[in-house]
Parts: C-alpha cells; structure tokens; sequence
C-alpha cells in the first residue's frame, strides 16, 4: 500500500528516468532552431569536424565521455537533416519501390534515441517510428570509426532500412554499409568498413564464427571490432533465438544412420499404437456408457499416454465428466504409491509420448516387436566389465585381449547407433508434425521459427533428429554434421562494448534482459493516447467450437468492411482458417513460413478496407499498417488472435499491430481448452468447472476479465520455464564462452604476429619440459620411451648413449634438447622459400588449433548429453559439466602444443625446395644388403646406419658434431627389371641370370 502511494506521489522508476531526459530534449530542439540557418554544407561540416577530433582520442572510455557531451548538439543536426529532406521532399529507392522522405523524429523518438545511446532498451508500441529512432544513437557512435552496428531479424529488413535510413545518414556525410546473406567475403569487408552497418543476428554471428574460427590470415576476416550495437526487436533475438545456438557444420567423416532401415518398422509400430488406442478409447467409451466411470477414465489416461493427439481423446475431453474422470486417473497415477502401477499401464503399450519434453520412449512390448529375436537389442553393454574379464583372462595374448576389447566397442557403437536412430525416428513421427514445426520445400525439410512461424532455411535441427525427419517425410537424408564452430546469440552480444536494443514488448522479460544482458527497460511514451480497445477471451471448450466462432466474428467485421488481421500459432492453423474462409466465400490473404517473400507487402495491405489477413504469430514484424481511407469511422484495424501464446509478449505483439499513431482499433483472443497451452500447462480442471456451474451449452462461451487472469498465469508458467531453459543454456555455454575466447584470442595472435616462428618456440619451450616430466618425474624414469618420443616427433636421431639423460637433471634435459630442436628447425628452415615460411609457421600453429577444436567441440557436445545422468548420483550436472570441461580443455591446449610439436618437421611450404634440400644432404643405407639395380657409375658411398624412429625426414646425427643428414630407404634409379628381361648391364643374359641372381 506504502508503496503504490508514493508510487503515485513520485511516479515509477520509469517515469522519474523520463522525466530527467526532459531538459535534454528542451536543449536538442533549442540547437536544431539554431542549425535552420546553416547551410547544408556547414551542417556536413559538424560531422567531419566530431569524427576528426574523436579519432585523436584513443581511451574508450574518454570517447564516450565525449559523445555524451556532443550528444545534444548532434541529435540537434540528424533531427535537422531529417527536416531538410522532407521540406524537399528528398525522393529515392528503397528495395526497387521510389520512396519519398516524410519524417521528422518527434520528441518521444529524441528520448527514445539517448535511452539507446545510454546502453538500455526502448520499450516503444509499433508505429512509434523506431526506425527512424535508431538514426540518433547510430549517428552518435558512429563518429567514433569504431563502426556501429544496427541488428534486425531478417535480410530484407536490414536491406530495406539501410537503404531507407541512408538517405539521412549519407546526406549527413556517413557511410552505410548492409549484410546479406549471399555476399562474398570481400563485399562483406567493405559493409564492415562502412561507418553504420546493418544485418541480421546470424550473419553476424556467423561472421564472427568464420572470422575466429575458420580465417588463416587478416585478409579472410571481415569484421573490425564489436563497438556498439543496437538489436530492432531484441525481444525476438535476445530471447526467442536465444535458445538455439549458431553453429558452422561441416560433412561427418563418416555417416552411421540407419533410419532407411528402421522407418519401415517404425511405421508399422506407429500403425499398430494407433490401432490400439483407437481400441482402447472404443472400450472406455462403452465403459463410460455403462456408468464405470473411473475404468473409462483409466483407460483413456492410457491412450493420453500412448496418443495425446487422439481424436477420441480430444472429442471426449470436450466433455466435462469424461475430462475430470480422465484427469482424476493422470492424478491418482502419478501418487508415489502408484508408480509400479503406473509403469505396467506404460508397458501396455508400445510407446509412450511427452508432449511437454517432446520426447518418446519405447516399451518393452516396442523393443519385441522392432527386434523380436534379440532382447538384448536396446541394452548397452557394460564395457568396464567386460573390458575388466577381458584382461584377467591369462589364455589371451595381448593381441587377442586388444581385438576382443574393439569387437566389444564396436558392437556397443552399434547398439548406441540403433537406439538413438529408433528414438529419432519415434520423435519425428509422434511429436513433429509436417506445417507447424517444418515444411517440406524442394525435397528438403526447412524449419519453421515456432515464434515468428518463418521459414529458416539453413537450419538443421542436430543430433540426428533432422535426418529422421527426412526419412519419415521420404525426402533425401543429408549427411550427418559435425560442427566447426558455435556460439549462442547470447555470448556473441555480449562481447561488444555497449548494446542497446529496441522493441515493442520487453517489459514483461525486464528481469531476464537484466540478469543476462545487464539491460535495463525504458518504457517510451506514445506521441498520441493509444485509442486500442482491447477486449476479454472468450475462451470454448472445443477448438472447433472455438473456429466457427472466429469465422462468425470475421463475417462480422467484413461485412461492415473494417479490415481484419487474424493471428495464428502455426501454419496449419493458418490453412485450416483459410479453407473455411474459402467455404464462406470470404475473400481474403494468407501469410505465413510459406509466403515469406511477400510478407511486407501483404501486411502493409492489410489496413485497407474489407481486407482479412491470416498471418502465422509475427510474420511482417518491422512494417507499418496504415489504414486504409474510411477505416478509422469503421473502428480501424481489428486483430483477433486464434490462440493464446505461450508468452505473454507475442500476444502484445499481436495486439500492437493496430492503433498505431493514435489509430482507432480493437483486439480480441479466442481460446479452447484444447489447445496446447492450456492442455499442457492451463488449469483446464478449475475452467471446467466454472463451466459446468454456469451450465454452458454447444457453441457458448467464458467470457470475463478474470478469465483473462487465469490464461495469463498459465503464460506466466511457461515463460518461466524457458526462461530457465535459456538460462540454463548459457551456465552450460558460458563454460565453453571462457575456452572459445582463450583459442579464438590465441588463433588471432597467430595471423596478427609478424613472427609467427616466436610463437612457434613458445610452444617448444613450454611442451617438451611438460613431456619431459611425464616421462621422467615418475617412479622409474623412462629413458626408452623418452628416446623413442624425441625420434619420432623430430630428426635429433639420438640413441640412448648419445643422449645421457641419466646423468642430467629434468631441467638440464629439457634445456639440451629445445636447443637441440631449435638448431634442427633453423637448418630445416634455411632451406625453405624465405617468402613462405612465415605462411608455413602460422599453418602449422592453425592447422592443430583447429582440427583439435573441431574434437574439442564434439567431445564437449557428447559430455553435455551425458553429464545430465550424474543428476541421478545427487550430483548438480552443471558443476560436474565445468569441473570435466576444465580438464578437458587443459589436455586440449597440451594437444595443440604436441600437434604443433609433431608438425613442425612434416610440413613444407614447397614440395619442389624439400626434395631439393634433401638432394643436398649425405645420403645412407637404412640395410646395406638393401637389393638394388645394377648401376654403371661407382657403387654409392655406405655408411654405418643409424636408429632413427617411425618418422621419415631429417636425421641430424647425435654426436653433436652438426652435421644434418637423411636416413632414406632405398630407391631405384633405373625401372624395374623384370626377372625373364635382358640384363641392363649389356650381357645380352636374362636378368635372371645375370645381375639379377645377387639381387
């Protein structure tokens, strides 16, 4: 109560920040008075003159000092420019369409614009010209040089407003620059260059990933630093997108899948779960019939097990006693008591569905008939203790012990392999439907944006459920992938300087935006009253009671020519509503993930009179709907959702296409208990029974605002377990955040060093003391071993006489051979092309960091899947994750210095300079009794041989003395002789007989 008083004496923490940006505005109008009398000339000067002195500044933080004190004057002269443009009535092309200039910001759009430059988020209603908002912050942290970046959902927005916004900006004397999605690299680096630059959140980050993870020199990379961003509707990216990661894939080496063979078999299993729900719902309806209502309640909880999406199922749950009978089952079932219970009911059928996991898991009556001649089919094998019987079995020699232990692996590999493809193939059948989460285009399965209802070609789902989806659809199975490089939309924001964002529904995710991004929430007044009036839900038991009334209302509204905008939750709703608009003969437009090119243009239609648009959630986020003449008399634009959303902030979305600008308009959202919402998370049990206590019939509806309530407490419920999901992804991520910014800061190192042959003995220095200890600081040193490593990794050719480590200390042996190593590598090199070394050095350093990273990757992705189990031992999975991933990572930087270690003698910048280098060294016998080809010139000079080890290359000989040399195996100098051929030495013998019998 205290509270909500001084709430009111002293407004909300909102209004108080608002009402400090006030004397800023009053001074920004006061200099555009003054600028009125400048020339256009003077007013590019400003520019020029900001640029120049804030490119003598080189702290970061003095810059920003700075902008804040030019602030005002230099909003003053965008706010300027734009008026110029439009008193002349400034014409260009925006997208191919001509456009003619027409904005002046407003005052709300001034407050808007230092809300963005101070680093937060504008909260500002559609139609409050947020475009054009962005031109003030993006103007501002542009004049730094750093570059500015301004984020959007999709290529045509981001074209579109770079080529609209640009206008104003190239008149001020900027640069803009636009990311789209087929550019070549070269192109990109020039939009990067450009003072302002717009794209969408994947090229982005794609970018970045390419530029980190892929590059091998500066000239491949295309970005320059991550100065300032503003992200347009960053509800959307920052939270919708946030769960999904971006990732580059590459083709597996090796494809495993088996879906081919197991979909036939799925199919039947699919088939006959049908079948036996279809039974068992016949036989709860006669149960139900004789009055057994809780035999007929348990029987129906089975097929909601086994068939969420029943038919019977759903007619019955239309029915008040059927769904409490069939929700006093679930409940009773789910009682500690009944948990054996509970799992016989699941072995009755083949399978059983989570629609709220989305996940299926097969009964043992399921795994019988997939595979009923093995029962052991779907167990994995325990390796430990068959590896364990292996090695105490004293009859096997090493050999055998070895072959037995990769026969085990291997079948264990399969056994994995048929599991995961079977529990794929079940998901995609069960839990994914054609035209909600996919559609199939050009033989290919395209995802479809559960929020936006886009398409997003490009996007695989992983783990092998995308390849499962193409089986089921009968499409071509793509290859697996295997990821090269990823990171979430999250952490990619996170690393510029300062971000800022603009949207016009954040407030309901204010806490989120704060505890992940440091992001408070600006909620920005509208230049006019909304004149929206939004009505109660009417909330039906059926969704077919619930369609026919949206029809009804429709009819209403077009009879009388008020346009219409109907909101759906997925592409097959949208068909669904248009097949019945057909049937009633109203004309109308569908705009959903399959119409996506003409998105813009059919919504900025949709405000003209007698206009119904259907559009999936929403789709034509970014473009304005102006009503058509007449309209406003008509009561504007009226939206009618068909669903509620299962967040909050899509639903305001929705309502916020209308009434724009101070626009008349109305909304309203119909709701059943059939839908997934309330199904799955609403308190469909409480609304029955208010139905039921008003005695509603066929076709009536609920209709209140504390109904209103209720739906929104079931959104509340599921906002926060994504919200939870999302902030779990980033705990897990922000682990692999710290070890991608450690091997992506030191690949940069690498192609920014201008001596990369430093960084190249670094690693030296540091790896052979750390294998030295390995080798020697253990109980009994191995000297052997350590010999047999040095001669395999590099060309010492060192024998255990020669080296005498025994008589030296660690730190001494590790000193004698980096300077051994290093004198090899300076002769080694000498004889390489001066021109390429330095390329050679930075290849070397690349090639392990990346090919161990991309491992490093999948290890971490296989931990990640695994490391849930330890849950089941009380063991939090997420310090397990950082405390495994840590030690992961450290043998992951040891690997890389080894790999560096093993290439660094195996590499060449030219194939023709090695073999010449090796021309030019002594040459010996690795066997003198080596057969050879008789040779007319002088017998080759022998020479005692020497060990070496598996590595064929340069042999430097272990006295010390210096002298570098080869041990090669023999070669033919002349082509081979057959045995029955004349001999080459001119006897006119067989060679067999000749030269040949010695050979």
């Amino acid at each position: 109560m205290v509270g909500w008083i001084l709430k009111k004496i002293v407004g909300s923490k909102n209004q108080r920040e608002l009402r400090r940006l006030a004397p800023m505005v009053r001074r920004i109008n006061e200099f555009d008075e003054q600028f009125k009398s400048l020339s256009d000339d003077a007013l590019r000067a400003k520019t020029a003159a900001w640029k120049d002195e804030l490119a003598k500044i080189s702290d970061p933080e003095e810059q920003w000092n700075r902008l804040n004190e030019i602030l005002p004057e230099a909003f003053a002269v965008v706010k300027n420019a734009a008026r110029r443009l439009k008193e002349r009535r400034h014409s260009f092309s925006v997208v191919e369409q001509p456009m003619t200039w027409d904005m002046v910001h407003f005052d709300v759009q001034l407050v808007g614009g230092m809300v963005l430059h101070r680093g937060r988020i504008a909260e500002m209603a559609t139609g409050e010209g947020k475009t054009l908002v962005a031109t003030l912050p993006l103007y501002l942290n542009a004049l730094t040089g750093r570059g500015a970046h301004l984020v959007t959902v999709n290529d045509y927005l981001a074209r579109r407003d770079a080529e609209w916004m640009g206008a104003l900006y190239n008149f001020l004397g900027l640069t803009v620059g636009c990311i789209q999605h087929d550019q070549e690299p070269d192109v990109r680096r020039q939009q990067y260059a450009c003072d302002i630059t717009y794209g969408t959140n994947s090229e982005f980050g794609f970018d970045y990933l390419r530029d980190n993870g892929m590059a091998t020199t500066r000239e491949q990379q295309v970005q320059r630093g991550y100065h300032y961003a503003i992200v347009d509707e960053v509800d959307s990216i920052l939270i919708d997108e946030a769960r999904t990661p971006l990732i580059i894939s590459g083709p597996a080496t090796i494809s495993t899948h088996q879906y081919d063979k197991w979909k036939p078999l799925i199919e039947q299993l699919v088939r006959k779960q049908t079948m036996l729900c279809n039974r068992v719902a016949s036989e709860a309806a006669e149960k139900f019939e004789q009055g057994d209502v809780e035999t007929g309640g348990r029987l129906m909880f089975k097929v909601k097990l086994g068939q969420p999406r029943n038919k019977q199922l759903l007619r019955m749950m239309e029915d008040t006693d059927k769904r409490r009978a069939i929700d006093k089952a679930e409940l009773s079932f789910y009682t500690d008591t009944r948990k054996e219970e509970l799992f016989a009911l699941k072995e009755e059928l083949f399978f059983t569905i989570d629609e709220k996991s989305n996940e299926s898991d097969l009964s043992e009556q399921g795994r019988a008939f997939l595979n009923p001649d093995d029962p052991n089919a779907f167990v994995l094998p325990d390796l430990i203790s068959e590896f364990t019987e292996i090695d105490l079995d004293e009859t096997l020699s090493d050999e055998e012990k070895d072959k037995r232990k990769s026969e085990r692996q291997q079948h264990c590999d399969e056994q994995a392999e048929r599991i995961h493809n079977i529990s794929n193939l079940l998901r995609a059948y069960c839990v994914f439907d054609k035209d909600v989460q996919y559609v199939v285009e050009e033989n290919k399965v395209v995802i479809v944006d559960e929020f936006t209802g886009r398409k997003m070609p490009g996007r695989r789902w992983s783990d092998g459920l995308h390849q499962a989806v193409e089986a089921k659809e009968g499409v071509q199975i793509d290859r697996e992938t295997q990821t090269l490089a990823t990171i979430t939309i999250q952490n990619y924001f996170r690393l510029y300087q300062k971000l800022a964002g603009m949207t016009g529904t954040a407030e309901t995710e204010a806490a989120e935006f704060h505890d992940i991004y440091k992001l408070d929430v600006n909620v920005i007044p509208t230049n006019r009253p909304v004149a929206r009036k939004d009505h109660n839900d009417r909330i039906y038991k059926t969704r077919r009671e619930k369609y026919n009334a949206v029809i009804n209302e429709i009819r209403d509204h077009h009879t009388k020519q008020q346009p219409v905008l109907v909101g759906t939750v997925s592409v097959e709703a949208s068909e669904l509503l248009s097949r019945m608009l057909k049937r009633e003969k109203i004309p109308h437009n569908v705009l959903n993930a399959k119409f996506h090119m003409q998105e813009a243009e059919i919504v900025a239609r949709a405000g003209q009179p007698g206009t119904v648009t259907i559009s999936t959630n929403m789709a034509g986020r970014g473009t304005d709907i102006k009503l058509g003449p007449g309209v406003p008399e008509l009561g504007g634009l009226f939206v009618l959702g068909t669903e509620r959303h299962e967040a909050r902030r899509i639903d305001r979305q929705l309502r916020g296409r209308c009434a724009r600008q101070g626009d008349p308009g109305g909304s309203r959202f119909y709701v059943s208990f059939e839908d997934d919402l309330m199904r799955n998370f609403g308190a469909a049990d409480r609304m029955t029974k208010i139905m039921e206590r008003f005695g509603l019939e066929e076709g009536q509806e609920l209709e209140h605002r504390w109904l209103n309530k209720s739906v929104e407490t079931a959104q509340k419920r599921v906002e926060q377990r994504n919200y939870l999901i999302r902030k779990r992804t980033l705990d897990f991520d922000d682990v692999m955040n710290m070890q991608r910014e450690v091997v992506y800061t030191y690949r940069n190192e690498v192609i920014d060093s201008e001596d990369p042959r430093k960084l190249i003995y670094e690693v030296i220095d540091e790896a052979v003391p750390a294998k030295l200890k390995e080798y020697l600081e253990v109980d009994e040193p191995n000297y052997s071993g350590l010999i047999h490593w040095v001669n395999t990794t590099f060309p010492l050719g060192l024998t255990k006489e020669k080296a005498q480590f025994d008589t030296r200390s660690v730190d001494e042996n590790a000193q004698f051979l980096i300077t051994r190593i290093k004198e090899a590598y300076e002769r080694k090199s000498s004889h390489e092309e001066p021109t390429a070394v330095k390329s050679l050095e930075r290849y070397i350093i690349l090639n392990a960091i990346d090919r161990l990273w991309q491992e490093h990757l999948y290890a971490m992705d296989a931990l990640r899947e695994g490391v849930y189990l330890r849950g089941y031992a009380q063991k939090d999975p997420l310090i397990e994750y950082k405390t495994e991933a840590y030690d992961m990572f450290v043998e992951l930087m040891a690997n890389i210095k080894n790999e560096v270690l093993h290439n660094l003698f195996r590499s060449t910048s030219n194939l023709q300079a090695f073999e010449n280098f090796l021309a030019s060294l002594p040459q010996f016998l690795l066997r003198e009794d080596a057969p050879t080809a008789p040779m007319a010139s002088a017998p080759a000079r022998a020479r005692q041989p020497q060990p070496v080890g598996a590595m064929a290359g340069v042999a430097m000989d272990g006295d010390g003395a210096g002298e570098v040399s080869i041990d090669l195996p023999v070669r033919r100098s002349l082509p081979k002789v057959g045995r029955n051929e004349p001999c080459p030495c001119g006897s006119g013998k067989k060679y067999k007989n000749c030269c040949g019998r010695t050979a």
